[in-house]
This record gives structure tokens, sequence and C-alpha cells, in this order.
């Protein structure tokens, strides 16, 4: 299927009601937008086709008893950055992990449950891994802005 067809305002409107309910039924969504359920279908599985859109459900690091965020940048040396993220990545604690320009060449987010799980993360875990240089971790004393659908869908895409 061809990725690059025109996003028009019927996807977006549909996509607008997924981030306000993503468990609402097509039916729903189909009932809110005057559009039959087959109509609302068809469209979610060509975004979803064309990687256009992606449905997730994303879950409370709280509700689930992480209660530090951090943020550690990573400088690396003697060993290719793309080898040493792809470890770091494999610790269930990373739950993003990124190679960057700049100062550092890896940034990632862990979540802990306590401030007792932070030694052993980057004293133990991560130390083992080679090619790191340097490790600066930044705790993020409060969360002001948290939000995964920021990835917008513009019907006006210049291409």
């Amino acid at each position: 299927m061809n990725d690059d067809f025109p996003v028009d305002e019927v996807d977006m409107a549909i996509v607008e009601k997924l981030r306000l309910n993503g468990r609402a039924t097509n039916q729903q969504i189909a009932d809110m937008l005057e559009l039959t359920a087959a109509t609302v279908s068809a469209r979610i599985r060509r975004m979803e086709k064309a990687n256009k859109l992606r449905v997730v459900a994303v879950s409370d690091f709280a509700a689930h008893g992480f209660n530090v965020l951090m943020q550690v940048a990573i400088e690396v040396d003697g060993r290719p950055a793309s080898e040493v993220v792809n470890e770091l990545a494999e610790f269930p604690e990373v739950f993003a992990a990124h190679l960057v320009t700049g100062r550092y060449d890896i940034d990632m987010l862990v979540a802990l449950h306590d401030f007792d799980d932070l030694s052993a993360l980057l004293l133990e875990k991560f130390s083992q891994v080679q090619g790191i240089r340097s490790m600066v971790p930044a705790i993020a004393v409060d969360v002001i802005k948290y939000k995964f659908d920021i990835a917008p869908i513009d019907a006006k895409e210049a291409m």
C-alpha cells in the first residue's frame, strides 16, 4: 500500500476522537462524526497500514509504583554508540533510549521504583556496559508536561 496518501479532515477527526478516547469503538466514532462504522474502520486500517496512525495504551508510572523518573545523558568512547544504546535499551528500567547529536551520544529516560534502586542501576548495571565514557543522570523533581500524542497529522502536508 502506498504510504504517501493524503490525510484529509475526516482522517484527522477520527484521530482526534481516538486521542480523546482510545477505547472508543468504531461505531461510537462514526456516530460522533456522522459516518458509518465501516468507513471509520477502513480509514483506521488504511492509516495504520501506511504508518500514519498507531493506537497504543499508555500506563501511568506512579500507578505501577515507579516514583523516580530520570534522564541519563551518556558519552560513548571506544565503541559505536549504536551498539551501546542497544545494550542499554535491554535494561527493563529504560523506557526510552535515543542516539542524539551534541555533547552526548545517548539520551535515555529511566523509571525506578524508588531512590534505593538508583545506585544499583548506575554502579552495577550501566557501568558494566563497555564503551560508556561518562553518564550524567538528572532526576525529574516534577513532571510539568507528559504528552504522548505530539505527532500531529497535518492535512496540509507539503510534499
